[in-house]
């Protein structure tokens, strides 16, 4: 493996030419280039930002805990006050005759 080593780092065309295959081979950049392209080609080389952990899973998953909520609550296995609150009003509503009229029963239709 020195060998090997030791031949890339000549500057003769066989040993340029065995580097620039091998980087090809490797997936590494074959012609040298300046730190500025290397930055370049690091920053493509990375995994996209959409596409990592830690920024998929940034914030908590507020749909589907509140469909397994309301999923729960039907069973009967989760008490949601605040909807109990809004259903028992809407309730009250109704028997005091302040709910809207059921389809086909409003104030076009008495006519």
């Amino acid at each position: 493996m020195s060998k090997y080593k030791d031949l890339t780092k000549l500057t003769t065309t066989y040993a340029r030419r065995m580097n620039y295959l091998s980087n090809r081979i490797f997936g590494e950049v074959a012609r040298p280039t300046n730190p500025q392209s290397m930055k370049v080609v690091k920053m493509f080389s990375q995994e996209p930002i959409h596409q990592r952990d830690y920024v998929v899973n940034w914030y908590p998953r507020h749909v589907e805990t509140h469909l397994l909520a309301m999923k729960l609550r039907e069973y009967g296995l989760f008490r949601d006050e605040h909807q109990d609150f809004k259903e028992e009003m809407k309730r009250l509503r109704a028997l005091r005759g302040k709910a809207p009229p059921k389809k086909g029963e409003g104030k076009r239709a008495k006519k």
